[in-house]
């Protein structure tokens, strides 16, 4: 058994090479091998999402807080709020941040395969953004 004590892993702001806007990430857990999963809590400031990105075993969301905004590639963007839980699959294009006017955290949830959890892509542009 293990306890990771809350506040134990510093917070930090979400790289601007894979955010737009203000993000802070809380690393949650990394699971020792054999285990693959990797979870943060992260929160989004109004207006702020993460770049277009992949998952090479998928990712789970479970707003904790706020309402957001999650859109697959060639998807409608759809709104998520405060206990909705989202699930994209494995290399499905995505990306995920708060609503204009309202900020949202959520727990992401993803496995490491080969060392990566995560492939970046480029950032979603205000267009894509606003819908």
């Amino acid at each position: 058994m293990k306890i990771t004590r809350a506040g134990t892993n510093p917070s930090g702001p979400g790289p601007a090479d894979w955010f737009t806007g203000a993000v802070r990430i809380d690393p949650l857990f990394q699971a020792e091998a054999p285990g693959r999963a990797v979870g943060a809590h992260v929160t989004f400031e109004p207006g702020a999402r993460t770049a277009w990105h992949t998952h090479p075993a998928g990712q789970t969301l479970i707003v904790t807080f706020g309402r957001g905004r999650v859109q697959r590639e060639g998807g409608p963007i759809e709104e998520v709020r405060q206990g909705d839980v989202v699930w994209f699959s494995a290399g499905e294009k995505h990306w995920h941040g708060a609503c204009p006017d309202t900020a949202m955290s959520h727990i992401a949830i993803q496995e490491s395969i080969d060392g990566s959890a995560v492939t970046w892509m480029e950032k979603v542009t205000d267009d894509q953004y606003r819908g």
